[in-house]
């Protein structure tokens, strides 16, 4: 491709929006345009670059059996009304009705089309395992898109199921997803760790998320560097020294006014936090006042937390909510309230006599122990874990890094092919549901995670695998010396005859903007021909990674391209 006839314009500085490493190189580069909120064009360069990690991906999902399709980007509400999610997925779910009135839905995923089509298709458990997938837009009404195509409301994923007859199936096709995933992520160019992960709505038993550490990572991760223990901090356990059990002290009511906050009641009464109870409130979706309980020197983990109520998304409740249930904000605890369901944290329902609110303003109730003060609806763990914890596994301390999920895969179990009726008649003449697993990975999330990998402040620097050309070819002083027209001309036509095609910046810019902008784009190698690179032998090849320079003969790298 010459660069002068690609669609194709880069910038000098970096644009005022872009925060990222990779939103900020992939727009000044020419390799997207935004077009709206969370909504972006891949121009030539980003195509290319979205091809050949395609390729990748479609190369390991062949290898372990996967079969390729295509379902459709628009569906009926029916199907996801049948799975429960119509009601169940908020605002980011993109609803809209056909001329004909009916309700329609933009696909955020496609667990109920798959198991519509099973349904239809599999009949016996001769017919299983099968392992399909399929490269299709996805629409997700994001909130706050960010980071460029790190997160979008439209893209494009790579989401692949198995279909298996029992659990032990599904954990083979599980470990063979995982381990595609690995070479796939190995060979983009992106060193990542699995960590396990909440289901959230996706359901199912169990979850992983590839991961890229990145301090700019919406995710926080928790990890030992001991013994391997890796999880995101959604659903990490937490493992605290058992608390000192002490006999059962009176209740009584103290004044403590001003003291709204854990640490300002724990210092009005000189204690330490452990020795509180904090309360943090939140309404369910299907209406329920929940009451989290943790000890004061603790967080709750609010993954962990809807995963215990089991009533769908939280939101933090209102005030007059709170008071609604007989309750007061800054003051507030379970003793002697009835209407709300109340989930204790482990670690402060093993403690004892701790300091909660008397549900009246200034006041406090020293000495409330679980059972006898107030009776929790479940105990369990909803804290967050922190850095320096002891690790679950081994109990060496933790550490929180950030992340950028790269790639998801779930263990969905029989949750859509029940829901919609998808059974194959078993070899013991029986009807049973098909086991399912779901496995997704975004083309231009990890396009962007490449670029935040792999960059330096000149420019993207594309790992062989993935780069939109093979190199970047610069004729310097083209227009005043035929020779060097001549060869790389003639490079330019071989590479595309041998399929391992260049760019070639035949433009008439001078030695210093072509220069610039190859190392911008990110070609591997960069081609210099000059009249003095020929006159030292040959071309200077420059390697974009390291920098290293060396003149090379025309016929070697004639040879290099094929």
């Amino acid at each position: 491709m010459r660069l002068s006839q690609l669609f194709v314009r880069t910038l000098r500085d970096d644009p005022a929006e872009a925060e990222m490493p990779s939103h900020r190189l992939l727009l000044r580069a020419g390799y997207v345009r935004q077009l709206g909120s969370g909504i972006y064009s891949l121009l030539p360069l980003g195509q290319r670059v979205a091809q050949r990690i395609t390729q990748i991906i479609r190369e390991e999902m062949d290898a372990i059996g996967g079969q390729e399709l295509l379902m459709p980007v628009v569906h009926p509400a029916d199907i996801w009304r049948e799975s429960g999610r119509y009601d169940a997925v908020g605002p980011e779910m993109a609803r809209f009705k056909d001329r004909g009135g009916r309700d329609m839905v933009l696909a955020m995923t496609h667990e109920e089309v798959v198991a519509d089509l099973l349904r239809d298709v599999i009949r016996s458990y001769r017919q299983l395992p099968v392992q399909l997938y399929h490269f299709q837009t996805k629409f997700r009404d994001e909130p706050r898109s960010r980071g460029g195509l790190i997160r979008v409301r439209e893209f494009t994923m790579k989401d692949a199921y198995s279909c298996d007859i029992d659990a032990a199936g599904l954990d083979v096709s599980y470990q063979a997803q995982y381990g595609a995933y690995a070479r796939i992520f190995e060979r983009i160019g992106l060193q990542t760790i699995a960590v396990s992960a909440d289901v959230g709505m996706m359901g199912g038993t169990e979850a992983h998320e590839f991961m890229l550490l990145n301090p700019a990572g919406e995710d926080t991760l928790v990890l030992c560097d001991q013994c391997g223990y890796a999880a995101n901090q959604q659903v990490a356990k937490v493992r605290r020294p058992k608390p000192l059990v002490e006999g059962l002290r009176d209740i009584e009511e103290v004044e403590t006014p001003g003291t709204a906050t854990i640490a300002d009641l724990a210092a009005f009464l000189g204690i330490p936090a452990s020795e509180t109870a904090k309360a943090i409130f939140y309404m369910a979706e299907d209406g329920r006042l929940v009451t989290a309980i943790v000890r004061g020197d603790d967080e709750v983990n609010e993954a962990k937390l809807a995963n215990a109520v089991a009533g769908g998304g939280l939101r933090p409740a209102r005030e007059e909510e709170i008071r609604a249930a007989g309750m007061e904000p800054g003051y507030a605890s379970p003793v002697g309230v009835h209407s709300t369901f109340v989930v204790v944290d482990e670690l402060a329902a093993a403690s004892t006599n701790l300091v909660a609110g008397a549900n009246k303003p200034g006041y406090h109730l020293r000495n409330v122990n679980l059972d006898r003060d107030y009776v929790p609806d479940r105990i369990t763990d909803i804290a967050i874990a922190r850095e320096g914890d002891p690790c679950p596994n081994c109990g060496s301390p933790v550490i929180l890094r950030n992340g950028i999920e790269v790639g998801n895969i779930f263990k969905l179990g029989t949750k859509y092919t029940e829901a919609l009726g998808a059974t194959y008649l078993g070899e013991d003449g029986v009807e049973h549901p098909i086991v399912m697993g779901s496995y997704g990975i975004g083309i231009g999330r990890n396009m962007a995670c490449i670029v935040e990998a792999h960059h330096d402040e000149k420019g993207i620097i594309w790992p062989e695998a993935v780069a939109p050309y093979a190199a970047h070819l610069v004729a310097m002083g083209a227009n005043r010396d035929a020779r060097v027209t001549e060869i790389a001309d003639a490079l330019h036509a071989h590479s595309i005859v041998t399929g391992n095609e260049i760019l070639y910046d035949d433009r008439d810019e001078s030695p210093g903007v072509k220069l610039t902008d190859a190392e911008l784009l990110g070609m591997p190698r960069i081609l210099t021909v000059s009249p003095r690179s020929l006159a030292a032998g040959g071309i200077e090849v420059t390697d974009r990674a390291t920098g290293e320079r060396a003149i090379r003969s025309v016929d070697e790298v004639r040879d290099s391209l094929g």
